[in-house]
């Protein structure tokens, strides 16, 4: 998935605007020993339950249909229940077919899980440096804002971030991003509204490779009412992206929103015609009913969910895992295995 070069040794200098803010210092671990351990036990918690929170929705949908836990459940209602948790039709018949009339939760729990093994296996191990991530989706989606978590999540793992401010068509998504920016402490290289975004992503790379930073990470447009025009936006992009350093971007991530459910299904296929989608953030999923579309656009799009996000916090974005997701859905309709 990933084309890893050597970085190129020359260097170029680049006219910037970083925002730049002093970072806080950490609380030794010493002063306050009681007060992080337990701040380590809630986030391990919280981690677990994560998927409890974000499907809230759904399951108030599914326990419509098995209102009380049981050791086996009817195949009809089994059906049922995926129907309403807005998983496709055909998604739920290959996920059923040969199954009983009863099925035990081991039976159901390996056929959900299978619907997610299409996606390729992703080695982020000996990342290039920088590591540089793309972030595309259509407008509203929620980019900006898991832009910030992502930048947060690597910060909290000890690497440096650059963001770059590449939706130049909205002065409000330059604007906002900028402010995340300011608020996580991470510097931003961005232009005023109307300007080449292209020049903002080989200007971002520029700046990380002269400043030996980790993690390159950049907005792009996603105004799909002008579908030729962004295509041709964000190949230039990619192509230039190549060009500021050999082999970026090395990721291509789309932004989904789950409050769309299945209908995100199509925005993912036509960014993936537009220039390849490495895999998939699907975000505000404590907003919808609609958490089985996961199944349907994992296995449908053949990409890995990289991430899901509830909520508009910095923390609120969490490493998407097909076992717990699942085991999740099942522990609202199944008894505790003996």
């Amino acid at each position: 998935m990933f084309s890893f070069f050597k970085k190129k040794k020359e260097k170029k200098k680049v006219e910037e605007e970083v925002v730049l803010q002093e970072q806080e210092k950490e609380t030794p671990l010493e002063e306050n020993p009681k007060e992080v351990i337990e701040e380590k036990v809630e986030e391990e918690t919280s981690s677990k339950g994560f998927f409890s929170k974000a499907l809230s929705k759904t399951f108030e949908n599914i326990k419509s249909v098995v209102p009380q836990r049981k050791e086996k459940i009817a195949f009809e209602d089994i059906e049922e229940m995926l129907i309403e948790a807005d998983m496709e039709y055909e998604i739920i018949e290959k996920a059923m077919d040969g199954l009983p009339e009863e099925i035990t939760r081991k039976q159901l729990r390996h056929r959900l899980v299978m619907l997610f093994e299409h996606a390729p296996d992703v080695d982020l191990s000996n990342l290039p440096k920088p590591f540089v991530r793309l972030i595309i989706g259509v407008n509203g989606a929620g980019k900006t804002t898991t832009i910030a978590k992502l930048a947060n999540r690597a910060k909290n793992e000890g690497k440096s971030v650059i963001l770059g401010a590449g939706d130049t068509f909205r002065a409000a998504a330059i604007e906002q991003l900028a402010t995340w920016a300011q608020k996580i402490d991470v510097p931003i290289i961005k232009t005023k509204q109307g300007h080449d975004a292209s020049a903002v992503a080989y200007d971002t790379i520029s700046s990380a490779v002269a400043k030996d930073i980790d993690n390159v990470i950049i907005d792009t447009a996603g105004r799909l009412q002008t579908q030729t025009n962004l295509s041709n936006e964000l190949k230039k992009i990619v192509k230039v992206c190549g060009k500021a350093q050999e082999g970026a971007p090395h990721q291509k991530l789309m932004i989904l929103d789950g409050t769309q459910g299945n209908t995100a299904i199509a925005q993912a296929k036509a960014f993936n015609e537009m220039v390849g989608v490495d895999g998939i953030i699907v975000t505000k999923l404590d907003g919808t009913a609609k958490g089985g579309a996961l199944f349907s656009i994992s296995n449908q799009l053949e990409l890995p969910i990289f991430f899901v996000g509830v909520g508009e916090k910095q923390n609120d974005l969490i490493e998407f895992s097909p076992d717990d997701f699942v085991d999740s859905l099942l522990d609202e309709i199944y008894t505790t295995e003996q």
